[in-house]
């Protein structure tokens, strides 16, 4: 039996899985899948778990079902190239013939002191339980913090805002106008949104440092109850800790048929993946369309398949549950559309999936 391990639920193997289950999977072939949790979590969808607009089961997906697939819930530890094992904690290895390690990513500190004991997480569903579980339980008037204004900054500080309107809430930006990547047009309605709903945008900011009840923004003190860290991501420390070529944020190198040059049994695929295009879902499952496409080309004795460039459709996000803000086939969107577009999303996903 050809043995395949995929390392990790998330959306570049379920997408896998979807194409291995639904496109005929070869009976030699036993699939297994690794990860912490008995779901597929949806992590586009955390920041609203962090606020308290939806509930946790409305973030899960039910892995699929298949008589050659084995689900194993249990935690990683080790990822042994040379010897193509898996290593577990309180359980069993497991080893394979191929490997698709998708184990997400992680929060980058970037070197400020504090950051990592005293901020809090929305990058694993187990990160976002806890954060919102503070957040649940802070008392009227305090402060929020959020590092980091990207999409992920973004909308925690807007559905935060619908969900805990008594609290002071800070979104702390490097650049001198949020989103600065997108049109101008998209910037200015996010920030007037902000301001039309007390949120407070700190633009051209610098956290220096973080202390218990204190940010420090270039080296001036500011109270603060909670910080909310979204300023950047890394891939998951257990592929840092491969003894392999890494591009920026520890992710590792792959060839255009994303698998590791000196291990071709080896895909890499998500946020642990280096790629020429910012992390995303729908880069995740782009990919995972690809790796299987050079899976079946190897059962059948074919040759690699030449892949096309992966060209994404745009970015999607929310304000709230009745505004968002979009760049999608090339053009900005910004209000109820965006916003019914990114829901519209939403139900595809889930439809396709659950």
């Amino acid at each position: 039996m050809e043995r395949l391990v995929l390392v990790g639920g998330g959306y570049g193997n379920v997408r896998v899985m979807n194409h291995l289950f639904s496109d005929g999977l070869p009976n030699d072939v036993e699939v297994t899948l690794i990860d912490r949790e008995p779901y597929h979590c949806m992590k586009t969808e955390y920041y609203a778990l962090a606020a308290g607009t939806i509930s946790d089961q409305d973030v899960r997906v039910s892995f699929p079902k298949h008589p050659q697939l084995k689900i194993i819930n249990a935690e990683v530890i080790k990822i042994n190239l040379a010897d193509k094992k898996i290593h577990l904690k309180n359980a069993e290895d497991v080893s394979y013939d191929t490997v698709v390690i998708g184990l997400g990513c992680e929060d980058k500190y970037h070197g400020v002191p504090g950051a990592p004991e005293y901020t809090l997480s929305i990058q694993s569903i187990r990160n976002v339980r806890y954060t919102a579980q503070k957040l649940h339980s802070m008392p009227s008037g305090s402060t929020v913090s959020i590092v980091g204004a990207g999409l992920s900054g973004i909308e925690v500080a807007s559905e935060l805002c619908e969900s805990r309107k008594d609290l002071n809430i800070r979104l702390y930006d490097r650049g001198e106008r949020i989103l600065s990547t997108f049109p101008e047009r998209v910037s200015h309605y996010i920030q007037e949104w902000f301001e039309n709903n007390g949120v407070t945008v700190i633009n051209n900011s610098n956290i220096t440092k973080v202390e218990p009840d204190c940010l420090y923004n270039n080296d001036e003190p500011n109270h603060t109850d909670v910080v909310i860290w979204t300023a950047g991501i890394q891939a998951h420390h257990l592929v840092q800790e491969l003894d392999i070529e890494k591009g920026s944020g520890g992710r590792a190198i792959v060839t255009e048929h994303h698998y590791l040059p000196d291990h071709p049994e080896v895909f890499v695929v998500g946020d642990c993946a280096y790629y020429d295009q910012a992390p995303s879902a729908q880069l995740s499952e782009a990919q995972g369309d690809q790796i299987y496409k050079v899976l079946k080309a190897r059962w059948n004795n074919q040759p690699e398949p030449k892949l096309e460039e992966i060209k994404l459709k745009g970015m999607v996000g929310s304000l709230g549950k009745k505004k968002g803000f979009a760049e999608f086939m090339g053009k900005p969107l910004t209000g109820r559309v965006a916003r019914l577009l990114k829901s519209g999303i939403l139900w595809m996903y889930r439809h396709h999936n659950g």
